[in-house]
């Protein structure tokens, strides 16, 4: 693999970054990632402090960062989780990564950022609460519908023959005086 690179370093045309250069420990390949898609999904990553990927190396662009490759978006990810930048989760064939503490700082130092600028994950909210607060809303009994349940569960249960789909008048179930003796 670095045969490959050999002659355009041999002419002096190349120098690999540090930075730029992304090992894949399993099958132990080197990936290169121009400064300018690596600098577009840091800002991403900086300024939503969240970035997640489909589990598909072949897509042509992120659907977030148009510009930028979904495997190069991968494969940046996870050089920052093994050096503790990001924290992964991996559900359904999609990646998540969200920044550590670790990781807002050196992306504040790497993108030149002041230290008032913090990613949209760490921001308060500014708008109202879609739901009461708890001491806002009435005492359950007072709710409609009674208490818990709400509407005419209870008499929807009652009225309805049989039991749990048994069919049938009464409800099923053992006679008041049945005492099961074990030995």
């Amino acid at each position: 693999d670095q045969g490959l690179l050999r002659p355009h370093i041999a002419k002096g045309r190349f120098t690999p970054s540090r930075r730029a250069v992304v090992v894949d420990k399993q099958h132990s390949v080197v990936m290169l990632i121009p400064k300018k898609n690596r600098k577009e999904v840091y800002k991403y990553l900086f300024r939503e402090g969240v970035i997640y990927a489909k589990k598909d190396f072949n897509l042509p662009a992120h659907p977030e960062i148009k510009e930028v490759p979904n495997l190069q978006v991968i494969k940046l990810m996870q050089s920052f989780t093994s050096k503790e930048l990001v924290k992964e989760i991996f559900s359904w064939r999609y990646y998540y990564w969200y920044l550590t503490n670790e990781g807002i700082e050196y992306l504040r130092e790497y993108l030149n950022l002041s230290a008032d600028v913090v990613p949209n994950t760490l921001k308060k909210s500014t708008r109202p609460p879609t739901r009461p607060m708890a001491d806002e809303r009435p005492p359950r009994g007072d709710r409609p519908g009674g208490g818990r349940g709400g509407g005419d569960r209870g008499g929807y249960r009652s009225e309805r023959p049989g039991g749990y789909g048994r069919g049938g008048g009464d409800k099923g179930g053992a006679p008041g005086a049945y005492n099961p003796q074990f030995a």
